[in-house]
């Protein structure tokens, strides 16, 4: 069977950390969609480590990870992180497979992506500038070089085949930046990813599934950055939502059962869109310093804002969650009075379901005010440890949503994750 982790608000929940933590119980960790603008942190021997394309249970040495065929990959992104798994004195190239049908990141499509969004003045949507995007275009476009082009003796052909239309467009742009140096880069990189076993991944899972292993799908960014049902068209361009699991990594909906999602305490969200609870005060700057809410892949400022169970809610329901992750509980502790914002009201009139697109509403969160605990739970090992109003904070969320939460996140640390019994 597979079970499904995912971000449930705009990325960043701290998923790295979970999937770190439930891996051992798993025979295979997948990656399914997205790209080198995942940015999933994990502690490892008490350093950090932030992956943005090899799964997170590469540090765990009986766990087998794939790269699905619904991620986009940078291979100059997949060395560098190679090597600084290897760092740890890890066999990276033990237990990481990738699938044959995974889309390459060219070196064009970053220089695309940044292109696209110069033109774009003040109407940037926040891209990372990863080549994301028009990677993606050329899937859909059915123009893309896919991971195992790499065996084929002609691949540079195509590569140039590709480049020449590429380039066309960055002059209709007029992009004149030299990129000869990420070219460089990209074929020492791929002749680097040759070595790697690469496998035809939908057959290589299920074979897997059929043996009775057990499979943890990892999903990047967040439920709200869905290309179809987030805040569009402040998205990425891939399905964050467990309905992507089947197409990222060639499973059937049968085979999938838990969708364990993941959320903050708190909300937050980096670069452009709507963001009904922002905070643009001393409170939302608070959240930003005790949470240290700076991108693990980007380094800009996460805006920061309180709980949004209205989308949260509209998550969990098309990701079909069966259970919760909260991270980041401590972050709260500093706070004496908590706002949890239960319906929004649009354009003069309450309702509790999210628009169909957000910045063409005017959009007002309606807050419920819970109290805040105002003691540190860092240290704490034990549900029954918790402070009482803290309990209150969780009970009221599990009942809005209808899902409960199962374990929260006291800490950055592996051993900072109480069961919520």
């Amino acid at each position: 069977m597979v079970d499904v982790l995912l971000g449930l608000q705009w990325g960043d929940e701290g998923k790295g950390k979970i999937v770190d933590f439930f891996a051992p119980s798993y025979d295979i960790i997948a990656r399914f969609q997205g790209g080198p603008n995942a940015g999933h942190t994990l502690y490892v021997k008490d350093k950090k480590v932030v992956l943005h394309q090899i799964p997170s249970g590469i540090f765990h040495e009986d766990t087998v990870n794939l790269i699905g065929n619904g991620v986009v990959l940078d291979a100059v992104t997949l060395k560098r992180e190679c090597e600084t798994v290897a760092s740890f004195g890890v066999d990276y190239a033990k237990n990481l497979y990738i699938s044959e049908r995974t889309n390459l990141i060219l070196p064009t499509h970053r220089a695309l992506d940044k292109a696209s969004e110069n033109l774009k003045g003040n109407d940037k949507i926040g891209s990372t500038l990863k080549g994301i995007g028009p990677a993606y275009m050329d899937k859909t476009g059915r123009n893309a070089l896919r991971v195992g082009d790499l065996l084929d003796k002609n691949f540079t052909t195509q590569y140039i085949k590709l480049r020449l239309k590429h380039q066309k467009l960055l002059d209709s742009m007029h992009f004149q930046e030299d990129i000869s140096a990420w070219e460089d880069e990209f074929f020492e990189a791929i002749e680097f990813m040759r070595r790697f076993k690469i496998v035809n991944g939908e057959y290589f899972i299920n074979d897997k599934i059929a043996q009775g292993k057990k499979v943890l799908a990892e999903g990047a960014q967040g439920s709200m950055l869905d290309v179809d049902f987030g805040t569009f068209p402040f998205v990425t361009s891939s399905n964050t939502i467990s309905a992507g699991v089947c197409t990222g990594l060639g499973v059937p909906p049968q085979k999938i059962k838990e969708v364990i999602g993941v959320t903050k305490a708190y909300c937050t969200r980096v670069g452009g869109g709507p963001f009904p609870t922002e905070l643009n005060d001393a409170t939302g700057e608070e959240l930003r310093k005790i949470g240290n809410e700076f991108g693990a892949t980007t380094g800009r400022p996460r805006r920061c804002g309180w709980i949004d169970l209205v989308a949260l809610k509209f998550a969990c329901m098309v990701n079909g969650v069966t259970q919760l992750v909260m991270t980041k509980a401590d972050v709260l502790d500093a706070f004496s009075d908590l706002q949890v914002c239960t319906a929004y009201n649009v354009n003069g009139k309450e309702q509790q379901q999210v628009p169909y697109q957000m910045t063409k509403v005017n959009i007002e969160p309606v807050y419920k005010l819970l109290k805040g605990w105002n003691k540190d739970v860092s240290k704490m090992k034990d549900y029954s440890e918790l402070p009482d109003v803290m309990k209150t904070y969780v009970s009221y969320i599990n009942e809005y949503l209808g899902v409960n939460i199962t374990y929260i996140s006291n800490g950055p640390g592996r051993e900072q994750l109480i069961p919520a019994k």
